[in-house]
């Protein structure tokens, strides 16, 4: 999965790209085909935002299904933490949405 960061109007931490590729790799674990996640960061200069000044948004390209989710917060952590939240809640639904379900063991056979 490549993962590609890009922050708009902002100066990043040091350690947020470590961070950002690890929480990204853990969605792994879901079955949904995922070649790239576009990582948008932006930062709003007027101080009358406060507690939302920090934007992130997320969006997946691949041969699944194309996900969005965005978050805000006061922090780009903050922010990221929400999106990676609502991006892993689609994942989650395409996962179990895919999975086959057999109920021919729950009837009795005749």
């Amino acid at each position: 999965m490549e993962i590609v960061i890009h922050a708009r109007n902002a100066n990043l931490a040091e350690d947020f790209k470590a961070i950002a590729t690890e929480k990204l790799k853990s969605l792994d674990r879901f079955s949904v085909k995922v070649e790239s996640i576009k990582v948008e960061i932006k930062h709003e200069q007027n101080p009358r935002f406060g507690k939302s000044s920090h934007e992130v948004l997320l969006t997946t390209n691949g041969a699944g299904p194309f996900m969005r989710a965005e978050g805000s917060g006061f922090n780009d952590v903050a922010a990221f933490d929400k999106a990676v939240t609502a991006l892993e809640l689609q994942m989650r639904k395409i996962h179990e949405k895919s999975k086959e379900i057999n109920h021919e063991s729950l009837r009795k056979p005749k």
